[in-house]
């Protein structure tokens, strides 16, 4: 870490990660700087990233918004290095996480109620949108981060690291809705659709609150997956309608993790009255769904939910360490990236990358 100086006085500090230049998405090195620290910034030496769907979306401009140069990544986990002077949050040395925000507006209700992952302007970990301004952001496929420490969450010692770096992204989008709709009890019964980075957490998440969770999927080899390694209490081949058909109005809840197109009305028939079909994903930004209304007529509901703001993901990361809960992971090289990309576009990878930041990026 090496800040430039201008006058005499600090102005930026050197970084080094990879981006993707256009639509191909090919990730390769990249040179760039950040920011020196603000009074309530940390610099945090980057550990790990995991690499999440998002991520693949926007390098190839899937929805049609990307602006290059991208370095993508928003699930980091790192060291603090340096700590501004009015920093009271963290010290030099500690663990922290840092997620799919970095600033927010800090003056409507949802920053004043915590909810900053519903802030009308929020600040995004790197620049996703063409409409975001001429300040360009950074993500975590790269060695350094500037951030303010509000925006950076304590990641405690009994978790692993490489583990946990999901848990920045996936892990909260899952346990948000979770615990705000009320599916955190013993007792509550929980569907998740679709076993994958979201999915598998969510199976975690539901039964370390003590939750009976059913796994529903289009894939039977899936089964295994969810009862014996994941310890779901059940399992549903979606397309198999006895199946389907024995577990109506059963469930209290259903966390829909697929972004790919698919019936809402077979999920609706299963949810008890009050039930709620949580929707965490999109085909894409321009398709509507086709939305049964007649089912909502027996009280249930269809709703959506985003991440989690900085208060309830510090209390999620403290959940999962209490309870042992960490994304599976395959960890990789910084010069495997453009292949695990490959691989999670084909559904190829047991349930999330994580990169090994700290011992594979290397500033040639």
């Amino acid at each position: 870490m090496e800040a430039l100086k201008l006058n005499g006085e600090e102005q930026m500090q050197r970084a080094f990660g990879y981006a993707a230049r256009d639509f191909s998405g090919v990730l390769s090195p990249f040179s760039f700087t950040r920011r020196a620290n603000r009074d309530h910034d940390i610099t945090v030496k980057i550990l790990y990233c995991g690499i999440c769907h998002s991520d693949l979306h926007i390098i190839k401009n899937e929805h049609g918004i990307s602006s290059y140069p991208i370095v993508p990544g928003h699930e980091i986990v790192g060291v603090v290095t340096q700590a501004g002077g009015k920093v009271n949050k963290f010290k030099v040395g500690d663990k922290v996480g840092v997620g799919c925000l970095i600033g927010s507006c800090g003056e409507c209700d949802n920053c004043h109620g915590g909810l900053e992952n519903y802030c009308p302007k929020p600040v995004y970990t790197y620049t996703i949108f063409k409409s975001e301004g001429d300040t360009k952001r950074y993500g975590g496929y790269s060695d350094i981060l500037v951030v303010d420490e509000h925006f950076a969450v304590r990641i405690p010692d009994a978790i692993s690291l490489a583990g946990c770096a999901p848990l920045l992204c996936a892990g909260i989008t899952v346990y948000s809705p979770i615990r705000h709709f009320g599916l955190d009890r013993p007792g509550k019964r929980i569907g998740v659709i679709g076993l994958g980075g979201l999915g598998h957490l969510a199976v975690k998440f539901g039964k370390a609150f003590g939750a009976e969770v059913t796994v529903i999927s289009t894939s039977e080899s899936k089964r295994q997956e969810a009862i014996e390694e994941l310890k779901a209490d059940s399992f549903i081949l979606s397309h198999d309608m006895k199946q389907m058909q024995a577990a109506i109005g059963t469930m209290d809840g259903i966390i829909d993790t697929v972004s790919a197109t698919h019936p809402l009305k077979p999920l609706l028939d299963l949810l008890r009255t009050d039930g709620k079909l949580i929707m965490l994903s999109a085909p894409d930004l321009e398709t509507p769904a086709q939305v049964p209304l007649f089912p909502l007529f027996g009280r249930k509901s269809l709703v959506g939910s985003m991440c989690g703001g900085i208060k309830e993901t510090q209390e999620m990361m403290d959940f999962a360490a209490e309870h042992g809960i960490t994304s599976n992971v395959e960890v990789v090289a910084m010069d495997y990236v453009n292949e695990a990309m490959d691989r999670l576009a084909r559904g190829d990878v047991r349930y999330r990358f994580v990169i090994d930041i700290a011992n594979t990026l290397t500033n040639l």
